[in-house]
């Protein structure tokens, strides 16, 4: 049964820490962007698993987090018959691990004390090149459509009426790793606008998409940037109504939450946790009823190699770097 004890995590969590220390990989081998303790042998821009079987893992209890997009506790609920169904798959404990920040998921699993997770969008990269993190599958509808688009977002009487309108005024970011709430934004008022933050506004970050949102919705902030699938959830939850705010600006798609695992768990356990992953029947499910409110109904394999490269060109817009720090 799953643990419900957010205190029995942080203890597993201790007690794994010693055990799952990755050693370093060969100094020779190809890595690209990948942090020096990783290879990437066959190009596909992930961590490559150990090919010794002293350097792979098999823990007892298997830590899962997702992002920190919204309240935890929302998605603990959300998640607990996918990790029951993952417990049945593998023959594992699972424990949902509540984090507080993207910053503090990826330093969990490049620790060893994180072994299943969903990055947001933003992450994802850093996860992958600072963490081991390989990433196998997104959310998508039952027709297999997915992602979702950055949004700036006001609230009625605010004079702001278009982009420019920011202008002197304050933009809420979410934090410095979240596409939607600050790479993408960044990226393209610089290109399309020509407005660069300190310069021309003044930004803010909230923390998370769901604290931007009800900040503009409340009148804290006079806009925000937010990926427009949490606004949608928020809404069919009915945290705040349509009316409460005015979108001026919709991005292309992005891919959304990446879900995969730490480059070190053995083989034979990626592969049951993959398989969860696609054999999870979502019908009547609790994953179900939280992410159909975002119109997603099933696991979609993908590769970060293709799905990611827009996001990757948004980093090297933005300057960012990969390095771990």
């Amino acid at each position: 049964m799953i643990k419900k004890n957010f205190l029995l995590a942080g203890a597993v969590l201790a007690a794994l820490a010693f055990s799952t220390t990755t050693a370093s990989a060969q100094e020779n081998c190809p890595r690209g962007d990948l942090d020096k303790r990783y290879c990437d042998r066959d190009g596909d821009l992930i961590a490559d698993v150990p090919t010794d079987p002293s350097q792979q893992i098999d823990p007892d209890t298997l830590i899962f987090a997702y992002t920190p997009v919204e309240d935890p506790a929302v998605y603990k609920e959300a998640w607990s018959d996918f990790l029951e169904y993952l417990e049945e798959k593998t023959g594992k404990s699972v424990v949902f691990f509540p984090v507080q920040s993207n910053a503090a998921q990826i330093e969990a699993m490049r620790s060893g004390r994180l072994h299943i997770a969903g990055f947001n969008t933003g992450s994802n990269p850093l996860a992958v090149n600072c963490a081991g993190f390989r990433p196998f599958t997104i959310m998508a509808s039952k027709d297999g459509n997915f992602g979702y688009e950055m949004e700036i977002l006001t609230y009625p009487g605010s004079g702001i009426e278009k982009v420019e309108d920011i202008k002197g005024k304050q933009l809420a970011f979410t934090s410095p790793t979240s596409n939607s709430g600050f790479k993408a934004p960044s990226a393209i008022l610089k290109a399309d606008f020509g407005m660069i933050a300190e310069r021309d506004f003044e930004p803010v970050f909230s923390g998370k998409h769901d604290n931007s949102i009800l900040g503009v919705a409340n009148k804290d902030y006079p806009a925000a940037s937010i990926a427009n699938s949490v606004l949608a959830r928020m809404i069919q939850r009915d945290v705040l109504k349509p009316e409460q705010v005015i979108s001026i600006y919709k991005s292309q798609t992005f891919p959304t939450t990446g879900f995969g695992v730490v480059h070190n768990l053995k083989p034979e356990l990626q592969e049951k946790i993959r398989e969860a992953f696609f054999t999870f029947e979502w019908e009547g499910s609790s994953l179900q009823k939280e992410f159909e409110k975002s119109n997603e109904g099933q696991f979609l394999e993908m590769t970060y190699k293709e799905f990611w490269e827009v996001i990757r060109k948004i980093d090297t817009a933005n300057g960012v770097s990969y390095a771990c720090e």
